[in-house]
């Protein structure tokens, strides 16, 4: 990751002791974390590549999501898997909510938008039976 490309946020604050910079990761971390927390997420989805990394040992959390910055507002996309039984628009209005909520508490950026991409239908092994 040392070569990697690492974009950043400037985050302005009334009292200046110095700059906080938060990077495209840190934001793309909560995003994935909130999204995992509503009831119908079965998991993030993510691209072979990384999925071979996290079978290597590397797990990323911020796999499935992608955040761009227009200015000084966050765009974020993710790519969600969803449990059978769970009503999609109401669970992606669900992580819409809460991932706005999450990176704007915890890092005080604004998010204009985020959009839900479903790309996969999970069964649960007890749902089988």
């Amino acid at each position: 990751m040392e070569n990697a490309e690492v974009h950043t946020h400037k985050i302005e604050t009334e009292e200046k002791f110095g700059e906080v910079r938060i990077a495209d990761e840190v934001v793309a971390i909560i995003a994935g974390l909130a999204a995992s927390e509503v009831e119908g997420v079965a998991s993030m989805a993510g691209n072979v590549t990384r999925d071979l990394i996290e079978k290597l040992g590397m797990k990323s959390l911020s796999k499935g999501v992608k955040i761009t910055m227009d200015e000084d507002t966050v765009r974020v996309a993710l790519a969600i898997n969803i449990r059978y039984g769970y009503s999609v628009p109401s669970t992606c209005t669900q992580i819409q909510e809460k991932v706005k909520t999450a990176i704007e508490t915890m890092t005080g950026l604004d998010v204009a938008e985020v959009n839900v991409k479903i790309v996969n239908v999970t069964m649960d092994n007890e749902n089988t039976k």
